[in-house]
């Protein structure tokens, strides 16, 4: 299995694809990632976007209803859902004040916390429908995308 990840195109892809959608690496380590692998550009580009752009619309449809199912049935884990809707909140003020702007540059600036997950999160938790949501935040992937790229490339020349 490690071998296919590795050594052929759509395993390459995948594992870019599969890295790109975690909530911690995203975009930011998936690009990097496909190229490291000996993806060509356009092949790694598409699966690290895509692949970070999949959890998105799930975020925002049901991430509301999955913390009040663990409240439910797990008390224990208050503190923790309650942490992330409270950092959510602090950086929806933000998209509040910006708007779409605001939730594009929430995606699209590589800080620790930012990203697709978090700019998910705080739009679901402020209430913004899908069709508003989802525009700007494919804007900030593609901002990212090229925020990354270059440095990805930077980095090259640079060794």
């Amino acid at each position: 299995m490690l071998a296919w990840l590795t050594q052929s195109t759509i395993g390459r892809m995948t594992a870019t694809f599969f890295l790109s959608m975690l909530p911690v690496t995203e975009l930011r380590l998936g690009l990097p990632y496909g190229i490291a692998l000996g993806l060509e550009y356009p092949q790694a580009l598409a699966a690290a976007v895509l692949g970070n752009l999949v959890p998105a619309p799930f975020i925002i449809l049901f991430v509301r209803s999955v913390f009040i199912w663990i409240r439910s049935r797990h008390p224990r884990m208050d503190g923790w859902v309650t942490r992330l809707e409270t950092k959510a909140h602090l950086k929806g003020v933000a998209v509040e004040h910006y708007g779409a702007m605001g939730l594009c540059l929430l995606v699209a600036i590589p800080l620790p916390g930012t990203g697709v997950w978090t700019a998910s999160l705080v739009a679901a938790l402020l209430g913004l429908p899908l069709r508003r949501a989802i525009p700007a935040v494919i804007a900030g992937v593609l901002l990212a995308a090229a925020i990354m790229s270059a440095v990805t490339f930077g980095v090259i020349q640079l060794l």
